[in-house]
């Protein structure tokens, strides 16, 4: 695997932003969707495609639109505890966002329809929901709380598009898990500001091709800024992913 060197960046000067911390509990609910394999979780609005490939497993949950926040929210952590019900097991477990749970307007938000706004709600995977409750519940009020993504190794690069279109999802991202900004770089080229596409995705309107592709990313929520140089190689292709040696913390 191709890696180059990396570093951290302070967001304007050398400072350095302080990594990200938990959250205070609060209060929503929880459903599940899919069976024990979580073979529906596959795939999913963040664009991380086989989740036991991409390494986020059956530990994952889909967020109402209040917490998705038009994918911003992708690869953020959340610990989620069952509370006040029966089927409760007492148990925290640490999911992963990795999808959108969309809003049923046909249905009551009290009623069926847990995702419309402005509910917090996970819909998470069946196995995940089984460490916290009993599944025949179907659903359970929680606390929950952001919490760091503990990550192995470093940030992680799928590529996709074309010879003029670089679209590239940002994947094993730690500390807050999200992601703000990002900008590319070529070896013949200065920092070219990428746009957000959709979930976990970013993309450039650029000719890149034959050049060693270097990247710089900011986090949604504590803001720090990484780079990551040489990450790609001058024979870069799509449909494949290159690693890096940096991430969040």
């Amino acid at each position: 695997m191709f890696t180059g060197k990396s570093m951290a960046a302070g967001y304007g000067k050398a400072r350095v932003p302080t990594g990200f911390r938990p959250s205070q509990w609060s209060l929503a609910h929880a459903t599940f969707y899919g069976d024990e394999t979580a073979r529906e979780t596959m795939g999913g609005a963040c664009g991380y495609g086989n989740l036991f490939q991409t390494g986020y497993g059956t530990d994952t949950a889909a967020l109402s639109t209040t917490l998705f926040n038009k994918g911003y929210a992708c690869g953020t952590c959340y610990q989620i505890k069952c509370t006040n019900a029966r089927a409760c097991y007492g148990a925290i477990t640490t999911v992963t966002a990795t999808n959108i749970c969309p809003p049923n307007w046909s249905k009551d938000s009290n009623n069926g329809g847990w995702c419309n706004p402005p509910r917090v709600h996970f819909d998470m995977s069946k196995p995940a929901f089984m460490k916290i409750a009993q599944w025949k519940a179907g659903i359970v009020p929680v606390m929950y709380r952001r919490v760091p993504c503990a990550r192995t190794g470093g940030l992680r690069f799928q590529f996709q598009g074309n010879g003029y279109w670089l679209l590239v999802y940002v994947m094993n991202v730690g500390g807050g898990g999200d992601i703000a900004r990002m900008w590319v770089k070529g070896s013949k080229t200065g920092w070219i500001s990428m746009s957000h596409n959709w979930g976990a995705s970013y993309q450039a309107f650029a000719s890149l091709g034959g050049q060693a592709l270097s990247f710089k990313i900011t986090s949604y929520t504590t803001k720090q800024t990484v780079i990551a140089l040489n990450v790609a190689p001058p024979n870069w292709g799509v449909g494949r992913t290159y690693k890096s040696t940096v991430n969040f913390r």
